[in-house]
């Protein structure tokens, strides 16, 4: 499970660092691709795997299942770490979710999240109203 929030940067090769305690959960590499709320996100392998067996149970006539996987899917790249514990984030993602050379990382349970800094500080000042949050938790069942 990924925990806690980190400040990363991406270097001119566009590579970005994995904080050291998630490497092993990703050993087997992952994929990367457009998430929800303007952030990028990185999915183990099985994991990934887990979430596409959900969406392709979804029927095709339904327009939010078609817009899900052409998000996800379309946006999708493979990737794998190096010794240094790095991967590419291809350009067309780091663009996507406006990551210039500081990106905040923050574990979301099965995945990592990539935020620039802005849109973070801008989504988690909004989580943390106490109203917002009870309401956004309103029919989960918690």
């Amino acid at each position: 499970m990924f925990t806690g929030e980190y400040r990363h940067t991406v270097d001119e090769k566009g590579r970005l660092a994995v904080p050291s305690r998630f490497r092993a959960d990703l050993a087997q590499g992952g994929q990367v691709s457009k998430w929800i709320d303007g952030c990028v996100a990185l999915h183990p392998r099985d994991e990934w795997e887990a979430l596409a067996k959900q969406i392709d149970t979804l029927p095709f006539t339904d327009p939010g299942a078609r817009t899900l996987r052409r998000h996800l899917y379309g946006s999708a790249f493979e990737v794998s770490l190096d010794r240094q514990g790095r991967f590419v984030l291809p350009p067309p993602l780091r663009e996507a979710a406006g990551l210039e050379s500081e990106v905040v990382v923050v574990g979301a349970g099965a995945r990592l999240e990539f935020w620039s800094p802005g849109r973070w500080s801008k989504y988690s000042e909004q989580m943390d109203q106490p109203e917002a949050l009870a309401e956004s938790l309103a029919g989960l069942g918690i």
